[in-house]
């Protein structure tokens, strides 16, 4: 039974409150807002929830959703719930609450010790999706998780990390759940006429080998480890394309100097200067995707990993690092290949067997798009998410 064709409780559509700490565009924010285009608007209404305005609040105030703007300072790893709930930022979320009727919260990690207490407040329900937050909460903030309705993980290794050993609480209060991707928007590109413009747009030689790396500029994206792996490569492939697709959307001092690292390596390597593009910030994720090759994910830890879900709506083969949720996306030698993490030499070589096969390369594509058809599409993860939602609601409601 899908969304549209399940009953409702009464009283629907309800108002729903996602907050996020991050402004930009990163993979959290994009799945979040894909997973809620495909809420039944006849159900619910969602409302975001940041400290400031940016991308991700434009992209949902394009959507027609209401958004609110409350500053607040995104909690540290070792927040004290008992202080933080103290917070300037608490009264007015709750406010917030009352004067919307909001019936259930959905926050991230660093809003959650703002949206507890004020959803204890309240007596209106949150859930919350462990999604980044691989480490097991402190003594003293477990309690807290306790108090939320439902609890979804993104993979199991962010299960596992969240709950630890042995468990803080019973592990099947946390239901994995894949984020996935709209198949009906990312779709093979099967006459190339987008590959062939995307390519020429940016001046990228048609016959070219483009190897692709998607993501925001942080270390743990491992930029580097994708350069090291392209100087490897670069030599033997003079005509090869290395793409670094993505900005620093989360505006850290980190991003920044990671940013330059990057740029300086590049700078220093002659075999790189002419090989490697830096594309910034884009719109047009398919048109990169459909004009590369070889999708490379060589991150120190991926909770998710969703360009590697995105690259295989595509039909792109992909070449990831093994930490985290890749292992619960990726089909090791279908539909790409797992390597151990910092480790150019065995990113090197991955990419190597596919850019000298393109016969495997192309079914590995198929591959790909079939997987993402049968596992992936954000429509299964919309219509769990709904189903609890309408639980959560409907519970609290007979309370």
């Amino acid at each position: 039974m899908t969304a549209s064709e399940r009953p409702s409780p009464a009283g629907f559509p309800y108002p729903v409150l996602f907050v996020s700490s991050h402004t930009g565009l990163g993979g959290g924010e994009t799945s979040l807002h894909e997973m809620v285009r495909f809420l039944d608007p006849a159900r619910w209404t969602p409302h975001l929830l940041c400290p400031q305005e940016g991308q991700f609040t434009a992209l949902w105030q394009s959507a027609g959703w209401p958004v609110h703007i409350i500053p607040w300072r995104p909690a540290t790893p070792v927040f004290v719930p008992a202080v933080w709930a103290h917070f300037q930022a608490v009264a007015p979320i709750a406010d917030l609450i009352r004067r919307e009727r909001i019936a259930l919260v959905r926050p991230e990690y660093h809003s959650v010790p703002y949206v507890a207490p004020a959803c204890r407040q309240t007596g209106v329900p949150w859930l919350w999706m462990v999604h980044g937050q691989w480490a097991r909460p402190r003594s003293w903030q477990r309690a807290l998780f306790r108090e939320a309705a439902h609890l979804f993980a993104d993979s199991r290794w962010t299960k596992a990390g969240f709950l630890g050993e042995p468990p803080f609480m019973p592990p099947e209060r946390v239901e994995v759940r894949s984020l996935g991707v709209d198949v009906n928007r990312l779709t093979p590109d099967t006459d190339n006429r987008e590959r062939d413009r995307v390519r020429r747009l940016h001046g990228i030689p048609l016959e070219a080998q483009v190897i692709t790396i998607l993501g925001r500029f942080q270390p743990i994206k491992g930029h580097l480890n994708f350069l090291k792996m392209a100087a490897l490569l670069a030599p033997d492939y003079p005509a090869a394309r290395f793409l670094i697709v993505g900005d620093n959307v989360l505006d850290g001092a980190s991003g920044n100097r990671h940013k330059e690292a990057v740029r300086r390596l590049v700078r220093d390597n002659p075999h790189l200067q002419q090989a490697v593009l830096f594309t910034g910030f884009t719109d047009n994720l398919q048109g990169f995707l459909r004009a590369t090759d070889v999708l490379v994910t060589a991150s120190d830890f991926e909770s998710f990993g969703m360009a590697n879900v995105e690259a295989m709506a595509c039909g792109i083969p992909v070449v990831s690092t093994n930490v985290g949720g890749p292992a619960d996306t990726v089909l090791d030698g279908q539909t790409g290949y797992l390597v151990p993490p910092r480790d150019p030499e065995a990113l090197a070589a991955a990419v190597r067997r596919l850019l000298d096969d393109p016969a495997r390369r192309a079914e590995m594509g198929r591959a790909a798009r079939a997987h993402v058809e049968e596992r992936l599409d954000v429509r299964f993860y919309a219509d769990r998410f709904d189903a609890v939602m309408a639980e959560i609601v409907g519970a609290a409601g007979a309370g």
